[in-house]
């Protein structure tokens, strides 16, 4: 294989492919990129067995051919190497070496044979459809925040994409909760996807994911079975496994009977917690909300440590509320709204609390309160 591929380009499909790479390998052609080189393009590879990315970059091939080497050693010359160099890569497979040629700059690399390389067992999917990348960041950012990370309820540990009701009938829905916090984000259904089996995204890939969502104008074709989900650009393919796992019924948890609804700029509140929470201890991080006509005041009394207070001017105009929360959970929750105005519906200060961007129902937040 000789190919020479723009140091750009290579730097691109290389970083995406060394971020799937386990660090922590038992199996070593784990950790390699496979590079395939024919025609106009080069194709790099990785997987950890769970997560597989190609992505293709357009290459001068002089000799078409593939082999594996190290993706994170890959990726950090590349990086090193002055921007709008040429980079060219030989592999000449008697040797077991990948040179790695640019400027004056010559590497060589351990390589092991192609055919060791594990590709991912191609599946039927049993839906197809493509969405624009910013439906679908979207989507994927402002759920992801409420992963579970806890391992023993693997089911949790992702995302949940599938087809539902919404107000104005079918949506694409992606859930994530973790027990303390629940986001809920709906997009208009894209053609092809009714027939779409409910899937958890695993955390890994969500984040994989979202570096194919970059570009705005980009349409991503989306493929899901009842094992696999598949993300791809013309450039880049991303396959995955989905956890193997029942997602509880989240309809139970979302309140529909709060009615007190307090209305306050997102951003304003967001700040007030931070500072209120700077005195707070590590530990619990509650902070008081209490509540009276167009006002809120934001307090923590931690005894160790201190205590703080901040009064903020909101629209509300039911009976008094003592509620609190978590801090850090406010602050994500608050972090996720777009617009200036966040809308809180409580209904008392043991139950659920409701969170939505002004009257768009399109993305639902509920958080459990904490005692204080």
């Amino acid at each position: 294989m000789k190919i020479s591929i723009e140091r750009a380009a290579l730097l691109k499909a290389v970083s995406q492919a060394q971020s799937v790479v386990e660090r922590r390998n038992t199996i070593p052609i784990l950790a390699n990129v496979l590079i395939e080189a024919e025609g106009d393009s080069a194709s790099f590879r990785a997987t950890d067995l769970d997560i597989e990315v190609v992505d293709k970059a357009p290459a001068q091939v002089e000799r078409a051919g593939a082999t594996t080497v190290s993706a994170v050693t890959l990726h950090e010359i590349v990086r090193k190497l002055p921007d709008g160099a040429l980079v060219q890569l030989i592999d000449d497979g008697a040797s077991g070496r990948l040179t790695v040629n640019a400027g004056r700059s010559s590497f060589s690399l351990a390589t092991l044979p192609r055919e060791d390389f594990p590709v991912m067992a191609t599946t039927e999917y049993s839906a197809n459809f493509s969405a624009k990348a910013p439906e679908l960041r979207r989507l994927f950012d402002k759920s992801k925040f409420a992963i579970s990370t806890e391992e023993t309820r693997y089911y949790l540990n992702g995302v949940y994409m599938h087809v539902a009701q919404g107000d104005d009938g079918q949506v694409l829905r992606c859930v994530a909760t973790d027990g303390h916090r629940l986001a809920r984000v709906d997009m208009p259904l894209p053609a092809g996807a009714e027939n779409m089996p409910g899937v958890i995204v695993p955390r890994k890939t969500v984040g994989e994911l979202r570096k194919l969502l970059d570009d705005d104008e980009m349409s991503i074709a989306v493929s899901v079975s009842e094992t696999k989900v598949r993300f791809a650009t013309p450039d880049i393919t991303l396959t995955s496994k989905v956890i193997d796992g029942t997602f509880p019924d989240y309809t139970r948890v979302i309140p529909i009977g709060n009615t007190r609804r307090m209305e306050v700029d997102a951003s304003e509140f967001a700040k007030a917690v931070d500072r209120v929470a700077t005195v707070s201890s590590e530990r619990s991080r509650a902070v008081k909300l209490s509540l009276d006509e167009d006002r809120l005041i934001l307090s923590v009394n931690a005894p160790d440590s201190g205590a703080a207070e901040e009064e903020l001017a909101v629209a509300y105009g039911d009976e008094k509320l003592e509620i609190g929360f978590n801090a850090k959970y406010l602050l994500e929750i608050a972090s996720q709204v777009d617009r200036e105005n966040a809308v809180f519906l409580f209904n008392s200060s043991g139950d659920p609390t409701l969170m939505r961007e002004g009257n768009d129902t399109s993305a639902v937040y509920v958080v459990m309160p904490m005692r204080v």
